[in-house]
C-alpha cells in the first residue's frame, strides 16, 4: 500500500470474463519509481506480460490517474489509457482530458485494470469506491454520442455536474485497429486502438459518478510555492496565457499556419512539405490553401463556444457549428473541438481545404469512435494507392463527400465493403497488403503527426523512436523548433536533435505520469513540477530524481518493446522523407532539398540513451533500477531476450 498524498491507494482488477471485482492497494515502491497515470499503468501492463494478443482476454486495459489529477494543479484533468496496442503491438498509453481523470480520482479510484472478455457487452458504473458491471446489450451498436445520451439518464446523473463518461463506438465494438475511446465531450484517447481493445473485452463504457473532492497536499506550504509559481508562469506564456495566448485564442490549430509557413506541413500524403509547394509543383491540379482549415480561420467563422477541462484557464478547446450540404441533405454539425492534427490529416494531407466538411468528418469519427489521424492519413494513402492503380474503385485526392462517409463504412466493417474493411486495419497494414508499404507514413503501424520530418529534425528522430509507434506526444521537440521553448532549436540542422528529443521524451513521461496536460511544459519546467510533485505527495525528490524518474519509465516501455521483439531496425520512417520520393520535391522553402538524417540523428541518440542498436542493456536497466523480467540479454552476451523467457 501507499500513504503517498494525492493517491486514493485503491484499484480495482475487473475480470470481464466471470464478471469479478477485486480491489487492491498501490504498491508503494511502485508509486514512487513511476510515479502514477502512464509510468504505473505500464508497469500494470508489463506485468501482465509482453505476449499477450492485444485483442485477446489477456491483454490488460489500464484506466489510470496520476498524484496530480484531479487537483488544484493547472491543467490537471487528464487520465491515461495503457495496454498493449493492436495497431502496433507495443505497449501504448493514450490520454484524453476533459473530467473523467479528476471524477475517478475523486471516486475513490486511482485506477481501473479490465481483464478478460465478456461474453454479452457490459458497461461499469463507478460511483463512491466501487464498480458495478450492468448489462450493455442496448448499447451495442450505437454511437458514441447515442450512448452518452442513453447512460446519462439511465445513471441518472450530469454530465458537467456530477457525471463523466468513457465509451467506444462502433468503430472499438468491430476492432478497427484505430479505434479510441471517447468521454462525454468530445475529447478522445485516441491513439494505438485502445477502443479496439476495450471492444474487444465486450467493455461499452464506463460511467463515473462523483461530487468534486480534491485530494489535499500533503506539504500545504511547498504545493502552494509551486502552485503560485506555475500560474505565474502560465499567465505570462504567449502560448498559455489565459484569453490572450495563441493556445488559449485558436486552440491547437494555431499551428496550421505556422507550419504552413516554414514548409513543414505534409500534404497530399507526405509527398510535399506545404500547400503551396504542392500547389507550385502541380500548378494544373486541385489547389488548396490550409490557410482555409487554420485557427484564425476558424476563430473568425465557425467558432461556437470555448470549453474547458479540469483546472485549466487556458481554454484551447474550439466548439464549432457549420452547416454542410452533403449528398443532397443538409447537416447542422456542432462538435468540439477542431484540432490541427485532426484538421491536417482529414485537410492537407488528404488535399482537402473545406473547413466545414472537415468539421463533419471530425465529428463522425468521434461518434463512431475512431482516430481522426490514422482515419485521415488511411484515407490519403488510399488516395495515393488509387492514384496509382492499386486500387480500381478507392478514393480520389480531396473527396469530402466520400470521406464523409468511408468513416462510417470502416467503424461498421460490413461484410462485403472490401475497402472498408482494408483500411479498418490501419495504413500500414492495407499498404502491405496492396503491395506497396512506402505509401503508409506510418512508424511500427501508428501513422504520423502533422510535422513534416524533413523540416523539423526532431520530429524525425521522434517518430522514429516513440515507443507507441509515430508520435508527436512523446517527445514535442515542435516547442523548440517552432515556438523556441525553452530555447530556440534550427527545425532543419540535425546534430542536437538525439538528446533534444531524449530530454523532451522523459520530461513528457513525468507530466504523463502525473497525469497534467503536456501544454503546461509551453511554460512550466521542471522545478515547477518538483515543487508540486512534492507538495502533493509529501516527498522531497530532486530535479533529477524526477527526471530519472522519467527516464526509467521511457526504458520500461523499451524494455517491454524489445521483449516482444523491436530493435533499432524499427526505429524508422518512411522512405519518402529519408530517400525521397520521384513525385516530389524534397522540401521546398526553409527546407529545400532537405530530407532526415536518420542513421545520424540515431546514433547520438542511442549514444544519449545508452542503448545498443535500439535495445535497452541489462546495465542500463540495473542503473534505473527496473527489475522486471528477464533483461534483454544485451551486453552480458547474445541478442535480446524473447517474451517467453
Amino acid at each position: 500500500m501507499t500513504e503517498l498524498g494525492g493517491f486514493q491507494d485503491h484499484v480495482a482488477r475487473v475480470d470481464l470474463s466471470d464478471g469479478s471485482v477485486d480491489y487492491e492497494s498501490v504498491d508503494d515502491e511502485d508509486a514512487k519509481k513511476y510515479i502514477g497515470a502512464r509510468g504505473l499503468g505500464v508497469k500494470y501492463v508489463f506485468d501482465q506480460g509482453p505476449d499477450v494478443d492485444p485483442l485477446g482476454p489477456d491483454n490488460l486495459l489500464a484506466f489510470m490517474n496520476g498524484p496530480l489529477t484531479g487537483t488544484q494543479v493547472v491543467m490537471s484533468g487528464r487520465i491515461a489509457v495503457c495496454t498493449k496496442s493492436p495497431l502496433t503491438n507495443t505497449v501504448t498509453d493514450s490520454h484524453h482530458g476533459g473530467w473523467s481523470g479528476a471524477r475517478l480520482k475523486w471516486s475513490g479510484f486511482d485506477g481501473l485494470l479490465f481483464e478478460g472478455q465478456s461474453e454479452d457487452p457490459v458497461y461499469a458504473v463507478v460511483e463512491d469506491g466501487e464498480v458495478e458491471l450492468r448489462d450493455a446489450s442496448h448499447l451495442w451498436g450505437k454511437t458514441v454520442h447515442e450512448t452518452r445520451d442513453t447512460l446519462e439518464e439511465e445513471v441518472e446523473g450530469s454530465y458537467g455536474k456530477n457525471l463523466s463518461m468513457m465509451a467506444i463506438g462502433p468503430g472499438g465494438e468491430n476492432t478497427v485497429r484505430y479505434a479510441c475511446i471517447m468521454n462525454e465531450d468530445d475529447r478522445a484517447s485516441g491513439r494505438g486502438g485502445t477502443g479496439a481493445v476495450m471492444g474487444s473485452k465486450g467493455l461499452k463504457a464506463i460511467v463515473i459518478k462523483s461530487t468534486t473532492k480534491m485530494p489535499k497536499p500533503a506539504d500545504q506550504e511547498t504545493f502552494q510555492k509551486g502552485h503560485q509559481q506555475a500560474m505565474q508562469v502560465i499567465q505570462e506564456s504567449d502560448v498559455t496565457a489565459p484569453n490572450e495566448g495563441g493556445l488559449s485564442l485558436y486552440g491547437t490549430n494555431v499551428l496550421m499556419n505556422l507550419t504552413e509557413e516554414m514548409d513543414g506541413l505534409p500534404t497530399r500524403n507526405g509527398k510535399f512539405t506545404s500547400t503551396h509547394s504542392e500547389g507550385e509543383e502541380n500548378p494544373e491540379g486541385r489547389q488548396i490553401d490550409s490557410e482555409n482549415v487554420s485557427g484564425e480561420n476558424v476563430r473568425e467563422n465557425i467558432l461556437v463556444d470555448e470549453p474547458t477541462c479540469h483546472s485549466c484557464p487556458v481554454a484551447c478547446k474550439k466548439e464549432v457549428e457549420v452547416q454542410v450540404h452533403h449528398k443532397g441533405e443538409d447537416m447542422n454539425v456542432r462538435m468540439e473541438s477542431y484540432e490541427y492534427e485532426s484538421a491536417w490529416a482529414l485537410g492537407p494531407n488528404s488535399m482537402n481545404d473545406d473547413r466545414d466538411k472537415i468539421a463533419a468528418m471530425i465529428d463522425r469519427c468521434n461518434a463512431m469512435g475512431i482516430d481522426t489521424i490514422d482515419a485521415g492519413n488511411t484515407m490519403a494513402m488510399a488516395m495515393e494507392a488509387t492514384e496509382e492503380g492499386y486500387l480500381d474503385e478507392g478514393l480520389d485526392w480531396g473527396d469530402a463527400d466520400t470521406m464523409i462517409d468511408m468513416i462510417e463504412r470502416i467503424a461498421q466493417r460490413e461484410e462485403g465493403d472490401d475497402l472498408a474493411d482494408l483500411l479498418a486495419k490501419g495504413a500500414g497494414r492495407a499498404a502491405s497488403e496492396l503491395g506497396d508499404p512506402e505509401m503508409s507514413l506510418d512508424v511500427k503501424g501508428q501513422t504520423m503527426a502533422a510535422y513534416d520530418p524533413r523540416s523539423m529534425k526532431g520530429m524525425a528522430i521522434g517518430y522514429a523512436t516513440s515507443n507507441r509507434g509515430a508520435c508527436h506526444l512523446r517527445g514535442y521537440t515542435p516547442a523548440a523548433e517552432i515556438l523556441g521553448i525553452p530555447e530556440k532549436a534550427e527545425p532543419t540542422e540535425w546534430k542536437g536533435k538525439g538528446e533534444l528529443c531524449a530530454t523532451f521524451q522523459d520530461l513528457h513521461a513525468i507530466s504523463d505520469s502525473f497525469d497534467i496536460c503536456k501544454f503546461n511544459a509551453f511554460a512550466e519546467g521542471i522545478e515547477e513540477y518538483v515543487l508540486q510533485y512534492n507538495g502533493m505527495t509529501g516527498l522531497d525528490v530532486t530535479e533529477d530524481d524526477l527526471l530519472e524518474a522519467g527516464e526509467r519509465v521511457y526504458n520500461l516501455e523499451r524494455y517491454y518493446n524489445n521483449l516482444v521483439g523491436f530493435d533499432g531496425d524499427d526505429d524508422s520512417l518512411p522512405a519518402r522523407f529519408v530517400k525521397g520520393h520521384p513525385d516530389a520535391i524534397p522540401g521546398k522553402g526553409g527546407s529545400e532539398g532537405s530530407l532526415a538524417e536518420l542513421d545520424e540523428m540515431k546514433e547520438e541518440y542511442y549514444e544519449v540513451r545508452g542503448w545498443e542498436d535500439g535495445v535497452v542493456p541489462d546495465e542500463k536497466l540495473e542503473e534505473l533500477d527496473i527489475d522486471v523480467g528477464p533483461g534483454t540479454g544485451v551486453s552480458r552476451g547474445g541478442a535480446a531476450a524473447s517474451g517467453d523467457d
